[in-house]
């Protein structure tokens, strides 16, 4: 990359957080009593509840990098049950288009944090998992919204 020296193919990654930081924090973490994901493994549900932690939903957070690369986080967002109820009903039909989720940030972002911040994700594409479109919380909106000089963005992202 003439920007940064990396090789292109460390560019445009994905990062995925296995599980929201709220039940990472849990003894038993995803194997809690009463847990429901939609899928049996949590690296590829795209929903879950956790009694007494909450109801979380899968979305996307795109970090803008300059030259027009950027790096995607896979996060968990902390829903009210019945947002995760009405994303069940409507995640796998047409209307999944319009999903719309309000919730707070269940993951913090490595180096930027934003852990409970308020979000608002939206659905772009009806293949892909909603994106984190705005946040009322000036820092994670500046965070969304800003396009990122590679060097300050790889010094924050865990070693490849």
């Amino acid at each position: 990359c003439s920007m940064c020296g990396r090789p292109m193919a460390d560019h445009d990654r994905d990062l995925r957080f296995v599980l929201p930081d709220p039940v990472m924090a849990l003894a038993e973490r995803d194997r809690t009593a009463g847990t429901w994901m939609s899928h049996e493994d949590p690296n590829v549900s795209v929903m879950m509840q956790v009694p007494g932690t909450g109801a979380f939903c899968r979305a996307t957070l795109q970090i803008n990098m300059q030259g027009g690369h950027d790096v995607r986080f896979g996060v968990w967002l902390g829903v009210p049950p019945t947002a995760l109820q009405h994303a069940l009903s409507v995640w796998w039909t047409d209307e999944y288009q319009g999903l719309v989720l309000d919730g707070l940030l269940a993951n913090a972002l490595p180096g930027w944090g934003g852990l409970g911040a308020p979000v608002r994700a939206v659905v772009r594409d009806p293949e892909k998992t909603p994106c984190v479109a705005e946040s009322s919380d000036e820092k994670l909106a500046h965070v969304l919204h800003h396009v990122w000089p590679h060097d300050e963005v790889y010094a924050r992202l865990p070693a490849l």
